[in-house]
């Protein structure tokens, strides 16, 4: 549905880190590097993070990435915890979304609120 989504961030760097990390092993990676910009995907940048410009304050965004499985789904918690990540939800199915909705919920280093989730059997 979506083309393409971006964060502001305050500290590019630091978020860059992040989400080198945790996108990994859900089979995203760096793919364009503007300094100011940085673009992620597994074939053309589809999430991009920015420094922050515009604006006063902060205002939590949310933003779920898909996981092939409920192991990538695990590798993506694994990473931001390691990261240093705040933990809103450890991985788990959420049957209140579906019977097969597996995901975890992690604060990147700007306070959003990210997943990685799998609507999968149980892989």
């Amino acid at each position: 549905m979506l083309d393409h989504v971006g964060f502001q961030c305050a500290d590019i760097a630091a978020s860059a880190t992040f989400y080198d990390a945790v996108l990994a092993p859900l089979g995203f990676r760096r793919l364009k590097d503007f300094q100011v910009a940085i673009g992620y995907g597994a074939e053309a940048p589809h999430f991009w993070i920015g420094q922050q410009e515009t604006g006063v304050g902060f205002r939590e965004s949310h933003i779920a990435f898909q996981a092939a499985d409920r192991a990538a789904v695990d590798a993506f918690f694994a990473a931001a915890v390691a990261s240093g990540a705040e933990v809103l939800h450890e991985p788990r199915i959420h049957p209140e979304y579906h019977e097969n909705y597996y995901g975890a919920y992690v604060r990147d280093p700007d306070g959003n609120n990210v997943e990685a989730v799998s609507h999968g059997g149980g892989e």
